[in-house]
């Protein structure tokens, strides 16, 4: 742990490392969200569905609780080793991955939506893929901290590195994004009513928007480390 010394002008570590414990909820939230579609694909709103909807509401209160405490003790500016705008704009845009995780099982939880064959694999896939660009982003994120604090030491090898992580996080948004469109497109096509087509677009569009929320952590990283 790096302490602050004012009056030698070494920034806190505890800020950026609160980014960090920030994230761990998030990354058992994914394995919440995977758990209770593959339930509610198979068996519908259950008990079972409906208590790990109530997992995810408490990670995601366990969640804010650990950015509250981060950002109340927040160092004066000058003793931050990041622009404390970019800090704030990370740890609301890490938040944000829990809100759409939190609003995609509650839109589920509404009623049983119909799917077509098939379609079950898309939807797991689809939030499969979307969550791994939330799990690239823990490296991303943590090659960021190491950086920061260690910028002399790490050298231009390792800005490099964690340029390539942060681009990974955003190579696989893309990929989802498409994935969304053709998901999407499927869903449309389907003899569905328009309230399964409504709540499935929906459901698919708040995945979406996890994985849009951690590319935005991403871009907010490549700007801490720019020059």
């Amino acid at each position: 742990m790096q302490i602050r010394l004012p009056f030698l002008g070494i920034p806190s570590r505890a800020p950026l490392d609160g980014l960090l414990a920030h994230y761990e909820p998030i990354a058992k939230g994914l394995t919440v969200i995977e758990r209770a579609l593959a339930g509610y694909l198979h068996d519908g709103v259950t008990r079972g569905f409906m208590a790990l909807t109530a997992e995810l509401d408490s990670l995601e209160a366990e969640a804010d609780k650990l950015k509250r405490h981060a950002r109340n003790h927040l160092p004066r500016g000058l003793f931050m080793a990041v622009d404390k705008t970019l800090y704030l704009n990370c740890s609301r845009s890490q938040d944000d991955i829990m809100d759409h995780a939190q609003d995609a099982l509650h839109w589920l939880a509404m009623r049983q939506a119909a799917t077509p064959r098939g379609m079950d694999e898309d939807l797991q896939g689809f939030l499969a893929e979307a969550a791994r660009t939330v799990t690239l982003l823990r490296p991303a994120l943590a090659a960021t901290v190491a950086l920061v604090h260690r910028d002399a030491a790490a050298g231009e090898d390792g800005r490099k590195a964690v340029k390539e992580r942060i681009h990974a996080v955003r190579e696989q948004h893309t990929k989802v994004s498409k994935a969304r469109g053709r998901l999407v497109g499927a869903i449309y096509g389907a003899d569905l009513d328009f309230k399964d087509i409504y709540q499935l677009v929906h459901f698919v569009d708040c995945l979406r928007g996890m994985s849009h929320s951690a590319e935005g952590c991403a871009d907010i990283l490549r700007a801490m480390i720019a020059r």
